[in-house]
């Protein structure tokens, strides 16, 4: 009763967990991640990384528990990132941000139109959403206006979403295009322009009147609205008579940055991309946001269209389906294997009803531990099948003995569990213990499969308590004697092919105990080759995955102008959307804080499902290459979108590689040596830099002594210039829902190339007009289009993608040699970054890793045996295991990466179970009947056969769809199941033979060991 009871309670518990998982792609463990981004237009890169990055970085680097702060300062832009530890809370990392840019506002420059911002997100974090809002009837700057004031507003609101950011803006603004001849025929100058604006529209408060009876409040008309109202106003009196706006300029209702631009497909569109804060689930916070669309779409201006050109969550959800697909194909294949060993439908329902029940109950446990149904928590159960059955299929064989021994099944299940359990512990603690080591796995990776262990200690935690109690007393109630039961044809001829497979493994057993030396040297032979397929084997830190998503980073020439980019940004997206397996194109070009530098721009490119395609995202990446390299004026470089996203910075392609040195000139030149270095290198594709672009400039150099003479402060000359040439934004238009701009420019024609320069005037003391021409000389050169800072210093990022069948570890090895042939300066520091970096330091921890594992499952197995000899015989299986492991990746060119590491643990505790088996049945043979060791050995071989076969085939079926998956997703999971297959088909052949000779010599070393005790006791021959 008891037992049926906890029975039913874990099922319910199971089953109400599971409805209450969230799903996501992998456990949401993100680096505390805040973007800080400061816009100042019309300010050069050393303007920006000077006056506004620099101040705000030195505030930065004193707050607690900063791990890692990177900024990009560009055309107009600053954007720092601050990565925080990960036990660090976002929300109060939050408020050291705030009061940091609090505590360097008065360093900042005065003509900042706003305070910086910042938001929880990871600039390089692929969007969760991707919406187009388009419109076939209104102009762009009505629906970006819609877009900005309403869809992005709201959507910012909604819980986990960390950022909205509008790409493509066309934000409505008044432009005030000046004529500067006019205004100098005027005898005005811009400064005097800007000072009339900034006046004539304010929106400030009148206060009101309060009477006996009545109260009035004051109202003007002090705010202008549209272009048509400034038009007319005054700006000054000469000789009398008015100067209005419109007599020196062209005022115009345009944007806010006329050099911006985004296309959804072949479409001009406003792009709206949705990230997600750090931690946040990814399933949740898009549907959260997919909800709330459709009352949005009701609030927007007729003839807006809103539409969903890429949603990262759709493959999220077919990889985890296809992950639970294959778990339960995996039970099918586990239960069929036992009826095929078993012969008997009553005894395949004990475990038919035990595993699933175990995977059930520990839904349960995961949702008590605020766990998610992920692609590393459902592997976890997945390969969980063939451990958790394990118990029930040992406990089946040995009551099974019982009853065929004439024992009544009630007697036979007590006799059996009795004398299992030992057993059936000792198989689960020291299963347990093998993932104890990544339980303390250091830094992101260690967080990520800190689920999967847990996940899979709860499993087979969970089936060892079943096969105590649920698996007894079934077949307590369930198992008769074979000759009760009827016996088909099919299993009559089944079991004559057993007895003789036993048979052929009976004389194997006993050649190999008649020729030991032999066999422990083979045993020793394993080891050894182990260890050298460690060495060689290629290593890789994540498998490539295809999520359905690549992007596209495109760049052109650093002078390039906006309709050119324009032009060859269109390009490329033609190519792409020609593509039989793409299904969407969202393209933005223009300095906006996705793109750093105006000679770039971006594609999200979307895939039809894996189902309507034939060719993964590397292969679609290969077809398009050749096509797009036939573009002029432009490269593009592309990159799938990966579930793990280390990186914190934007990079052109996968992999980073940054050069820091505090010396920018020595930094440029080593960093150009490097870049071509590496572009040489045929483990490298696709390798690019921001070292290297540097955009024309137009220097003035200033006589200062003529300026002083005219009475023209070098203040006036930068205000002037900013006035004509900086879109400079000199007042705002408030409204209920936004706020817009009041730009300040030249016209259009007017700056177009330096000879503009010649049309601008300043006023001397004198009142005179004075061309700047008079006091300055203008000498053409270059400048950098972005500067890149790593921890406050100069840094530089070269990026790159791996050539076809290298994995990263040789990539790595080879720029390591690179940095040595060409001999980078003791001021220059290397080092890579975001996927490279954790792939450096996982792979420095993979070793101790390992050892710690096999400690761990060393000291519980001596605890459990009361001995130091017999954890050597059970670890002694393992060689075995990493050959065929080892030698599968290689066969099937697949990296020795984390997931394939993570098998090779798991097999750990797998193969062990072989000579556990054996050695409790030997160990008792010799104590409860006398038995010499060697024939101890011989019956526990044979005895055990049956079972070892049978957990084996089942943990083996366990990760054969894993292997040959090859549903979404299935390229995460694939080198788990590689690893264990291949392991398992090596380690069986070896191990049912090595195992009884290593427990001999160990038998005599052990007794040779105790005090008072030489030579060894006696082997009997086998029988």
């Amino acid at each position: 009763m008891a037992t049926a009871l906890l029975t039913v309670g874990l099922l319910l518990a199971g089953i109400v967990g599971y409805r209450q998982l969230p799903v996501s792609a992998l456990p949401q463990v993100d680096y505390p991640t805040i973007v800080v981004s400061t816009l100042l237009p019309g300010a050069s890169a050393e303007t920006m990384a000077s006056a506004v990055t620099t101040p705000l970085e030195r505030q930065f680097g004193q707050m607690p528990s900063l791990a890692q702060m990177t900024s990009v300062s560009s055309f107009g832009s600053s954007q720092i990132t601050l990565q925080f530890e990960l036990d660090r809370s976002i929300d109060a990392a939050e408020q050291d941000v705030q009061a940091a840019i609090n505590a360097s506002s008065n360093l900042l420059p005065r003509t900042l139109p706003a305070p910086p911002t910042y938001s929880k997100s990871n600039p390089a974090d692929t969007p969760i959403l991707t919406l187009s809002v388009t419109s076939k009837a209104l102009p762009l700057d009505q629906v970006n206006d819609a877009a900005d004031s309403i869809l992005a507003q709201k959507i910012s609101q909604v819980g986990g979403v960390g950022l909205v950011t509008i790409n493509g803006a066309q934000k409505p603004a008044v432009r005030v295009q000046v004529d500067p001849s006019s205004l100098a025929g005027s005898g005005l100058t811009l400064e005097d322009v800007r000072t009339a604006l900034a006046a004539t529209n304010v929106n400030q408060p009148k206060g009101n009147l309060d009477g006996p009876r009545q109260d009035f409040l004051l109202a003007t008309n002090d705010q202008l609205g549209k272009a048509a109202t400034f038009r007319p106003q005054i700006i000054a009196f000469k000789n009398g008579s008015p100067v209005r706006l419109d007599d020196v300029s062209d005022v115009i209702d345009g944007v806010e940055n006329a050099q911006l631009a985004g296309w959804a497909g072949d479409q001009r569109a406003i792009i709206l991309n949705v990230q997600r804060q750090p931690g946040a689930n990814v399933i949740q916070t898009a549907d959260h946001v997919k909800q709330l669309l459709p009352q949005l779409k009701a609030s927007l201006p007729q003839g807006i269209e809103v539409s969903i050109l890429a949603d990262r969550t759709e493959t999220v959800r077919a990889s985890v389906d296809d992950v639970q697909f294959t778990l339960i194909l995996t039970i099918l294949l586990v239960v069929a294997v036992i009826y095929i060993f078993l012969k008997s439908l009553r005894a395949t329902l004990i475990p038919g009803i035990a595993v699933p029940l175990s995977l059930i109950g520990t839904f349960g446990v995961m949702y008590l531990f605020g766990y998610s149904l992920n692609n590393l928590s459902l592997m976890a159960l997945t390969i969980s099948t063939g451990f958790v059955v394990d118990d029930a299929i040992v406990m089946i064989e040995n009551i099974a003995r019982y009853i065929e021994d004439g024992d009544p099944p009630f007697e036979a299940a007590l006799k059996g569990a009795r004398q299992i359990g030992f057993t059936i512990v000792s198989l689960t603690v020291s299963l347990v213990a093998v993932l104890i080591p990544l339980l303390f796995m250091g830094g992101i990776i260690g967080r990520l499969f800190r689920e999967f262990a847990v996940t899979l200690s709860i499993a087979i935690g969970v089936s060892a308590i079943l096969s105590l109690t649920l698996t007894a007393m079934m077949c307590a109630h369930l198992l008769k004697p074979h000759s009760e039961e009827k016996i088909s044809r099919f299993h009559q001829w089944t079991e004559k092919q057993w007895e003789r497979l036993v048979e052929v493994y009976g004389r194997g057993v006993k050649w190999v105990l008649d020729h030991q030396p032999l066999t422990l040297a083979v045993t020793v032979s394993t080891l050894l080759f182990t260890l050298f397929l460690a060495w060689i084997v290629p290593k890789g830190f994540f498998p490539q995955q295809d999520t359905g998503l690549i992007i596209g980073v495109s760049t052109a020439s650093p002078d390039v102008s906006f309709t050119r980019m324009m032009d060859r940004q269109r390009a490329l997206a033609d190519v792409v959307l020609q593509d039989p397996d793409v299904l969407s194109v969202a393209s933005f070009i223009g300095a906006d804080g996705t793109n750093p530098t105006t000679n770039s721009g971006r594609l999200n490119i979307t895939l039809k499902s894996r189902s309507d395609r034939k060719s993964d995202a590397a292969e679609i990446i290969a077809r398009l290459q050749p096509k797009l390299q036939q573009i002029e004026g432009v490269q593009l470089f592309l990159q799938p979108v990966q579930d793990l996203q280390i990186e914190t910075r934007t990079s052109a392609t996968q992999f980073q590689y940054t050069l820091e040195d505090a010396d920018p000139a020595e930094l440029a030149e080593y960093g150009a040596k490097v870049l071509e270095k590496l572009q040489t290198l045929p483990e490298l594709r696709d390798v690019t830099s921001d070292l290297t672009a540097s955009g024309l400039q137009e220097k003035l150099d200033i006589d200062r002594d003529t300026a002083a003479r005219l009475g023209i402060l070098p203040q006036t000359i930068d205000d002037t210039l900013y006035d004509a040439f900086g879109q400079r934004q000199v007042s705002t238009i408030f409204t209920q829902l936004n706020q817009y701009r009041v730009i300040l420019e030249v016209r259009p024609q007017d700056q177009q190339d330096p000879r503009a320069l010649d049309r601008i005037y300043l006023k001397a003391s004198t009142g005179d007009q004075v061309p700047l021409s008079a006091f300055a000389r203008f000498e053409p050169g270059t400048s950098p289009l972005s500067i890149s800072h790593q921890g406050q210093f100069p840094a530089g990022t070269i990026s790159f993608n791996l050539a076809p069948g290298v994995a990263l570890g040789q990539a790595v090895d080879a720029i390591r040699v690179a940095e040595a042939e060409i001999g980078l300066p003791p001021g220059m520091r290397p080092s890579f970054a975001g996927t490279a970096q954790a792939f450096q330091e996982s792979l420095a921890s993979e070793p101790i890793l390992i050892l710690a594992a096999l400690i761990t499952v060393y000291i519980v197995l001596g605890v459990l045996y009361e001995s130091y000899i017999h954890p050597v015989t059970i670890l002694s299986t393992l060689p075995s295991a990493g050959v065929g492991a080892l030698l599968a990746l290689m066969v099937t060119r697949t990296d020795f990466s984390i997931i394939a590491l993570i098998g090779i643990i798991l097999l750990i505790g797998i193969v062990k179970k072989n000579a556990i088996m054996m050695i409790d049945f030997a160990l008792e043979a010799e104590r409860d009947q006398g038995l010499p060791p060697r024939e101890a050995i011989y019956q526990a071989c044979l005895l055990r056969f049956r079972p070892i076969m049978m957990t084996t085939m089942a943990a083996l079926l366990g990760g054969i769809p894993l292997a040959l998956g090859t549903g979404t997703g299935s390229e995460l999971r694939r080198p788990l199941g590689i690893s264990i297959v291949g392991g398992l088909l090596i380690s069986q052949i070896l191990t049912l033979y090595t195992t009884p000779v290593v427990y001999l010599y160990m038998g005599r070393l052990g007794a040779w060991l105790k005090p008072g005790k030489k030579g060894v006791t006696a082997e009997a021959p086998a029988s």
